[in-house]
């Protein structure tokens, strides 16, 4: 297996524990502060990258811990909004909206940047927006506060996913995904500070074991695999990709907090893998070929 398609199918795979992990922030939260679940999830997931990634941590330097710090703010502000989210809208409906980053990423290239993004990624993004129109606006949707936190942390998560692209391309982010994470614990336990009714070590398995999945698997393990992946891939593939999380989100929905499901699900996953394949596709290549 290639590289280039061993990252697809790690960041699909990834989308899978994304997705699932709407279901357990929002079963594990409850009524306990998302500030010191965050801390939690934010501060194991630096223990574990640590570890596995010791070599890079070693000879981290000042300019790693730079991009760190640039990376750490808007990937902090996307999971804060997103988590705040699921205290008013269902972990399903969430997950659903926060694919409005796959078409808000070349809109801010286009604005900020000019840069041009090719045709086949807007075809795919607006496939793969169609997909999600499908499956979230349905009979009782209806624009309430969570969604506007929704909304608001894909913007977070645009910004951080250009960022990604921009520094990747002349640097190794292996020495930055530890302290981007560190700063991210630091953000979470300044804020969970100011909270007076905050409980620092709940006594309830399902928060532990809900911080201990979103570390390794959400926090540690897919954003490793993004950073790595857009060295390959551009941001608006990596977008695109991510939208197979809504189809996990809602399936995780489904089966852990008992929401529904429907055939809206169905076509609309179609529609987002459709999106997938166009924007992988070399069409000039493939042209090329065909005229020899």
């Amino acid at each position: 297996m290639e590289r280039r398609q061993l990252l697809l199918f790690l960041l699909i795979l990834g989308t899978a524990f994304w997705g699932v992990s709407y279901s357990v922030t929002k079963m594990a939260i409850g009524h306990y502060s998302l500030n010191i679940f965050l801390f939690y999830r934010f501060l194991l997931a630096v223990m574990v990258l640590s570890i596995v990634f010791w070599k890079y941590v070693k000879d981290i330097n000042r300019e790693a811990i730079k991009t760190g710090f640039i990376l750490a703010v808007p990937m902090f502000l996307g999971i804060q909004l997103q988590t705040t989210a699921l205290k008013y809208t269902d972990a399903s409906q969430c997950s659903f909206i926060a694919g409005l980053t796959v078409i808000i990423i070349p809109m801010l290239k286009l604005a900020i940047y000019r840069t041009n993004t090719p045709l086949k990624i807007w075809i795919a993004a607006l496939t793969a927006l169609t997909g999600l129109f499908i499956i979230a606006i349905t009979d009782k949707f209806t624009i309430n506060v969570g969604d506007l936190f929704t909304i608001s942390g894909a913007f977070a998560f645009a910004v951080y996913l250009i960022s990604v692209e921009k520094h990747s391309a002349a640097k190794n982010l292996l020495y930055s995904i530890v302290p981007m994470f560190a700063f991210c614990a630091l953000f979470t336990f300044c804020i969970a500070l100011t909270d007076s009714q905050a409980v620092w070590f709940p006594k309830n398995d399902t928060f532990w074991l809900g911080a201990v999945y979103c570390a390794l698997f959400s926090t540690a393990f897919m954003y490793t695999v993004s950073n790595i992946s857009q060295r390959y891939l551009s941001a608006e593939r990596v977008a695109v990709i991510y939208l197979f999380e809504p189809v996990f989100g809602a399936i995780g929905a489904f089966f852990i907090l008992g929401e529904n499901l429907s055939w809206r699900l169905l076509l609309g996953g179609t529609l987002i893998f459709s999106a997938t394949i166009i924007s992988e596709v070399n069409f000039k290549s493939r042209k090329i070929k065909t005229a020899e």
